[in-house]
């Protein structure tokens, strides 16, 4: 089941165990029982502290449990193969379990162990899913450092019975103690923040307590990343204050345009951008949702911003990186069927659909991409774009005209998305040419409409906004109020592009080296300082 190269690959990474483990399986007479254990057996191969004890109870079968051998605790199940996306998940499972310390903050795993309670989680997963690993490594994080938590990670693909009962209808998709948890990409702070209930205190009494930074960046993506790393190297205090480092990065599959990597994809970005930063003196607050900006009085005084959870953060000079969200359709249904046939991530919850009939909202490049991508795994497609041909670029629309399963609707406004009150069936929209209402009988709906920027919170503050609630900015990064500035794709720049992003980060950091150097702090930093 693993090839010769992978085999190696687990042999060194076995060789970090500290403590033998077993692998409980439950299995079954049946042909994915018999993969299962085929590919427990390689992994036991490859380290005299791996075993495999087979009589596993469990009723999901095929499942192994990985647990320490000598108190048997330590347990996480796994139900289904975790290999494509989740492989390296399964490695770290094994690893932990294992005594090998993993790779997150000391007061993390601290957190984890002082939850109070019992946590009995539930998680879906596909192979395709590049938002699922996170999610599976924090529950085994958490399963594995606190004896109150469980944590059965299932398959999709091998409990398709069970994924319909639930109604699952995108990953990945999170149950606690039986009740839906949450849906979506989350890492293990996050998990944390929804169930320990002083978590948004405690994060909201460390924001306050810090100092204020010379430049304070709001937002953890390409452009984010790029302006900190600038502004450190200047030697200026720096932080980051970003919802989630990576931003809209982490829910990107395959990028083929960043220049000088042939390919790569979003998380393995992300991953990189945060080593980079990590490489600086800049402090990196995740987590914080900004919710209020409060400009200077006065030119070189102190800006300041307020967060969901009450603290607030002051700097000298402030650079805007809140990049942008998928845009909504707006229509009747659509909010209601979110996660129940409506998705936004055709490489996650495409595999969810296999011999369905599915539509894509969009024609661009990301609707024709996401077209072609599930037209290799569902039954059919049904693309519709409002304007009157697609919009996407020639080469992939040629692709997508080669796929038979495949039909293609131009000027077409969609209006409703319906269902039977448990999840969609199907779309309506508006030929435009003619007036007329159609009805399209649908299993799920992908929307692939653009971008609308994450600028909310500057409403009212000053910022000036264009009227798609862009950012306004000029040649410099700058905006209309004097030491703020903005970059990437919640500004005005054109062509909302990664490699774009961070070349204006970078130039809205340059920007805001030569604001503070030429401009005198106001009395009050002036007196802090001098108290310092």
């Amino acid at each position: 089941m693993l090839d010769a190269n992978l085999k190696q690959q687990l042999q060194n990474y076995l060789g970090n165990l500290k403590t033998p483990i077993e692998l409980v399986a439950s299995l079954g007479d049946d042909a994915k029982s018999v993969e299962t254990k085929e590919l427990l057996d390689e992994i036991a191969s490859q380290s005299n502290k791996v075993t495999v004890v087979e009589g596993g109870t469990n009723a999901r079968k095929p499942s192994f449990d990985i647990r320490r051998a000598d108190d048997h605790s330590a347990s996480v199940t796994f139900a289904g193969l975790p290999l494509g996306h989740e492989f390296t998940s399964l490695v770290l499972a094994l690893l932990w379990a294992g005594g090998h310390p993993p790779k997150v903050d000391a007061d993390v795993i601290e957190q984890i162990r002082n939850l109070d309670g019992q946590f009995d989680f539930e998680m879906y997963f596909s192979l395709s899913c590049h938002n699922c690993p996170d999610v599976v490594q924090a529950l085994t994080l958490m399963a594995i450092y606190n004896p109150n938590v469980t944590a059965t990670l299932i398959e999709g693909g091998t409990y398709k019975d069970e994924v319909e009962k639930r109604d699952v209808m995108a990953v990945p998709a999170v149950y606690l103690n039986g009740e839906p948890f949450a849906n979506g990409r989350m890492d293990v702070k996050e998990i944390l923040a929804k169930v320990d209930t002083g978590a948004s205190a405690r994060a909201a009494e460390k924001l306050a307590a810090k100092d204020a930074f010379e430049v304070l960046v709001i937002g953890g993506g390409p452009a984010g990343a790029s302006a900190a790393i600038y502004t450190a190297r200047k030697g200026f205090s720096t932080g980051i204050a970003a919802q989630r480092f990576g931003g809209q990065v982490m829910d990107t599959m395959g990028i083929e345009n960043f220049i000088s990597v042939d390919y790569t994809e979003g998380p393995k970005l992300a991953a990189a951008l945060e080593n980079h930063v990590a490489q600086y003196d800049i402090d990196v607050m995740n987590l914080q949702n900004a919710s209020k900006f409060v400009p200077a009085t006065q030119k070189g005084g102190l800006h300041e911003i307020m967060f969901d959870n009450g603290a607030s953060l002051k700097a000298r000079s402030v650079i805007i990186t809140t990049g942008a969200r998928w845009r909504q359709l707006g229509v009747p249904g659509e909010d209601e069927y979110k996660n129940k046939g409506v998705a936004y991530c055709p490489h996650c919850d495409g595999p969810l659909y296999k011999g369905k009939r599915v539509g894509v909202i969009g024609g661009g490049n990301s609707g024709v991409e996401a077209a072609i991508d599930l037209a290799n795994i569902v039954g059919h497609v049904t693309l519709i774009e409002f304007d009157s041909q697609l919009r996407a670029d020639s080469v992939l629309v040629d692709k997508l005209k080669s796929f038979a399963n495949v039909e293609i609707v131009t000027s077409a406004q969609t209006t409703e998305i319906t269902g039977d009150g448990k999840k969609m069936n199907g779309l309506v929209y508006k030929d435009r040419d003619s007036g007329e209402q159609r009805k399209v009988d649908l299993d799920g709906v992908f929307v692939q409409i653009g971008l609308v920027p994450n600028s909310e919170w500057l409403k009212d503050s000053g910022v000036e906004l264009s009227d798609r609630g862009e950012v306004k900015i000029d040649e410099r990064g700058a905006t209309n109020l004097p030491g703020v500035f903005a970059a990437g794709d919640v500004t005005t720049v054109p062509y909302k592009q990664i490699v774009i992003a961070m070349g204006e980060g970078s130039k809205a950091a340059l920007s805001a080296f030569d604001y503070i150097i030429r401009t005198e702090p106001a009395e009050e930093i002036a007196a802090a300082a001098q108290a310092a």
